[in-house]
């Protein structure tokens, strides 16, 4: 049975941004400057794509979504982070997001340097601490902060970033070097929201390993897609469209072609499903999140 797949997502998002502005309007008052930097690019809207597919992870395996809620928003914090200095001048010099001025355009370099700083290390704590009172096991905890970092650090997106700017205005880019960075870039904290909705609701052995090949094809599938929609995409995209090829970005398309791109966008799209066949009906806002993802308009 399908479910109102629009519904569910701006659901679970009110959900996730409740308790994000509940977390981060706890702490030091003495930080006006850098906590209101914080919350202006945390609070500033998003898909919250990646927090909504670890509570339907979650969901899918039978766990509880009070225990997740904490963590996914944590992830939504790393996440924000990573967007915060991506736009620095040093980085790729953007001048919006989420349709408003980047952070540092607002606060200046330093402040938005420290305000992601701040996001990343307090997301951790946030993890450890919220994820013990909501009642995760701690050798849980554990393998979640490991994975996380694993996915956040120097073997997924930090890599990816620095791949990204290695193949930025270089000439012999191969479709290869281009799926490596998105794997790492966007791919990496896909599969980790997927995977760590699972291991939190209790799954574990084959099912994550399900899940996580879930989470690494529609995060391939949804930054080619990204990066369709960049070239002619309809509707607002909260940035500024031909950002890539201003840029001199290596992309899917740039490489492959816009057909090849649409095509292999679609075929990791029904992977994932695939993925999903040996769960039941839990699992099918997993199953309708891929094929919304898929569905894009570009």
């Amino acid at each position: 049975m399908g479910i109102d797949i629009e519904g569910y997502l701006a659901e679970n998002k009110r959900l996730v941004d409740e308790a994000l502005q509940s977390y981060l309007e706890s702490g030091s008052p003495g930080q006006t400057k850098l906590r209101e930097a914080m919350r202006y690019s945390a609070l500033a809207g998003g898909k919250r794509l990646r927090p909504i597919l670890m509570i339907a992870s979650c969901d899918a395996v039978g766990g509880e979504r009070e225990k997740v809620l904490p963590v996914a928003c944590a992830l939504e914090m790393i996440h924000t982070y990573s967007l915060v200095h991506d736009d620095l001048p040093s980085m790729d010099d953007d001048a919006l997001r989420r349709g408003i001025p980047t952070n540092h355009k607002v606060y200046g370099e330093a402040t938005a340097i420290l305000a992601g700083d701040a996001l990343l290390t307090d997301a951790f704590g946030l993890i450890v601490n919220k994820g013990r009172e909501a009642g995760i096991d701690s050798g849980v905890l554990c393998e979640v902060v490991g994975d996380i970092s694993s996915a956040a650090g120097s073997s997924g997106m930090i890599e990816g970033q620095a791949v990204d700017l290695l193949l930025t205005d270089t000439e012999e880019v191969s479709l290869g070097d281009v799926e490596r960075m998105h794997m790492l870039k966007t791919g990496a904290m896909i599969t980790v929201a997927v995977r760590t909705g699972g291991r939190i609701g209790g799954s574990n052995g084959n099912d994550l390993k399900r899940l996580a090949s879930y989470g690494s094809s529609i995060g391939l599938a949804f930054q080619i897609i990204d990066d369709l929609l960049d070239i002619d995409g309809e509707g607002d995209l909260g940035k500024e469209r031909g950002g890539d090829a201003r840029h001199g970005k290596s992309t899917y398309p740039e490489i492959a072609g816009i057909e090849t791109s649409k095509r292999k966008a679609a075929e990791l799209t029904r992977n994932a499903i695939l993925q999903l066949r040996d769960f039941d009906g839990r699992a099918e806002p997993l199953r309708e999140i891929a094929r919304y993802l898929g569905c894009r308009t570009f």
